[in-house]
């Protein structure tokens, strides 16, 4: 399209000019250029809603909406960030921002839960991955768009918001009363798990997350006076975040090869990260927890890792957000968060919307401990038994006893993790051998 077709369709839209004013014959459609026929109707349409909308629009406010749509009819992840929400982008990547606490997404024309994040309202009200969030306060969320819902559930901290939700196996949609926030949170939690054996809690993937994570192995190092036999890397409803941290997390586990690479449209998007010399647990057994709340960064660790049959990927199947948002300023205060690449595992899967499969596959369960009956009997409980001569007595006795309770306690709080560690300690008994 030349310089004067392109200046008239300028002017149709500001309204400096009546579409009577430019014919197909003055200036015709660049097949490579803007579609003329579309300008038309678009200016038509921006006519129209200045002219009779029930309330005046101004022209910023209209090529605003215009703006938004264009990019959020791309696909769930395009976005307008304007000041306000690049503000809160930035500050999301750093670790702190304000809101309720999830990651969501559109499916059906409704806002769904990618995953609740750690520690904050809406994980401890009760939100959980894959919730369908179908209203707002009184107000339906149908078909609203994804940046507006975002926008209705941020708010100042103290302010409250009611969300009703459709999940899965419920009759009834649930709603939930959350105190907005402002989410201060750590992206890396560890802690020991039995003599030996750590466990390290990847909540989100910031800029200083493996950094946080290799802090966090060499405390737990010293704690367990010596290298670890093994490690549980829990990415379960981890959302996402930093390509950057992702590959950073991978790499700290891998000595070499591929970890991750993108391609996408242009030649930029073509991007390979390798991974550099160097095992932080020095090749001991590692197992990656995985469900259907972990997401983009979380699924290239766990595609890395099981690639490289570097670790035992154990759950349920992940989101399979597969794809590369790029944000793109187009000033010091707006930009545009655009789909720029689709990113691939070290073996060539594409894991937009498939998702990865774990090795290793955990229903969704929860266990209840079954009472000792009255008719079993073992022999220590029989008149007069004998004594084993190598049996201790007291503290070694209360510490089985307790060791006995701590295992209870996880077996119920997260049979997920403890078939996890029960795997862990299987792998290395085996290695010895």
């Amino acid at each position: 399209m030349n310089k004067r077709v392109v200046q008239l369709v300028f002017w149709m839209v500001l309204g400096l000019l009546p579409l009577s004013g430019l014919h197909a014959k003055e200036a015709p459609a660049d097949k490579k250029g803007l579609p003329l026929k579309e300008l038309r109707i678009f200016a038509e349409v921006f006519g129209r809603v200045q002219q009779d909308y029930v309330e005046p629009v101004t022209d910023r406010e209209l090529l605003d909406h215009a703006i938004r749509g264009m990019l959020e009819g791309l696909d769930p992840h395009s976005a307008y960030l304007d000041e306000t929400h690049f503000k809160e982008l930035q500050e999301g990547t750093s670790g702190e921002f304000g809101g309720l606490g999830i990651e969501v997404g559109v499916e059906d024309g409704f806002i769904k839960v990618i995953a609740p994040i750690d520690d904050t309202p809406a994980q401890k009200a009760g939100i959980k991955a894959g919730d369908l969030i179908i209203r707002l306060n009184e107000r339906p969320v149908k078909d609203i768009g994804l940046s507006e819902a975002i926008k209705i559930m941020r708010g100042k901290p103290g302010t409250s918001i009611k969300l009703t939700v459709q999940r899965e196996g419920e009759h009834k949609p649930l709603v939930f009363e959350i105190v907005r926030a402002v989410i201060k949170q750590a992206s890396v939690k560890a802690r020991m798990l039995a003599p030996g054996f750590g466990y390290v809690r990847l909540a989100q993937f910031q800029a200083p997350t493996a950094e946080d994570m290799l802090a966090a192995i060499r405390k737990l190092e010293k704690q367990n006076k010596g290298p670890l036999k093994g490690l549980v890397l829990d990415l379960r409803n981890n959302p996402g975040g930093v390509l950057q941290g992702a590959v950073a997390v991978s790499d700290a586990f891998l000595e070499d090869g591929l970890v991750v690479y993108t391609q996408g449209r242009a030649e930029s998007s073509a991007l390979k990260f390798h991974a550099r010399p160097g095992d932080v647990l020095n090749g001991a057994p590692l197992v990656v927890l995985v469900n259907e709340g972990s997401a983009s960064a979380s699924e290239i660790v766990a595609g890395a890792l099981q690639d490289h049959k570097r670790a035992v990927i154990m759950g349920r199947t992940t989101f399979g957000k597969g794809s590369v948002q790029t944000i793109i300023p187009i000033s010091s205060k707006i930009a545009i968060k655009l789909t720029t690449a689709r990113y691939y595992t070290p073996n060539g899967r594409s894991i937009q919307a498939e998702g990865i499969q774990p090795d290793i596959e955990l229903s969704k369960v929860k266990l209840k401990e079954i009472k000792k009956s009255l008719l079993q009997v073992k022999e220590a409980d029989l008149a007069d038994h004998l004594a084993n001569p190598k049996a201790g007595e007291g503290g070694k006795k209360s510490d089985k006893n307790a060791k006995g309770k701590k295992k209870k306690k996880l077996l119920e709080e997260d049979y997920e993790l403890n078939e996890a560690l029960n795997l862990l300690k299987g792998i290395t008994i085996f290695s010895k051998r």
